[in-house]
């Protein structure tokens, strides 16, 4: 059983590509979503985030359950995968990311800061340095 794991893919630069469209391919390229899925309700759960961190808000579940919806009904797609269970699970994976925190029951962007920092202080010096230092240790257990 893995201890950590992350998948990273790399797509064509973000030309052209703004509001759900560009937080898809966010999700894709961080490994939060695979290529074809047609449940991407992790989308939304990450937009309304970042939405409510312009507003400077924190939201609860059964309120980003609710604006999920409206925003899924504003883009035309299919409901699914909207349950409250869902919602928590996909708000558990985007916490074991570093991207979001809960506090006092609320969910807020990662210290308020922006994903290219979180990115850069949590996710690639902390977690990525941690597993790349575990895949070498393994590597120079090999018999040479």
């Amino acid at each position: 059983m893995p201890l950590a794991e992350i998948t990273l893919r790399k797509y064509e630069k973000p030309y052209n590509l703004e509001g759900r469209e560009l937080i898809k391919k966010v999700c894709l390229s961080l490994g939060l979503l695979q290529p074809g899925d047609s449940r991407d309700v992790i989308v939304d759960v990450l937009q309304v985030i970042l939405d409510a961190k312009k507003e400077k808000k924190e939201l609860d579940s059964e309120t980003i359950n609710k604006l999920i919806i409206e925003n899924r009904k504003k883009h035309k797609l299919h409901l699914s995968g909207i349950a409250a269970s869902n919602i928590r699970r996909q708000l558990k994976r985007l916490r074991n990311l570093f991207l979001i925190e809960k506090v006092a029951n609320k969910y807020r962007v990662t210290e308020n800061a922006t994903l290219q920092e979180i990115f850069r202080e949590k996710i690639e010096a902390f977690y990525l340095k941690s597993i790349l230092d575990r895949v070498k240790e393994y590597l120079e257990a090999l018999p040479k």
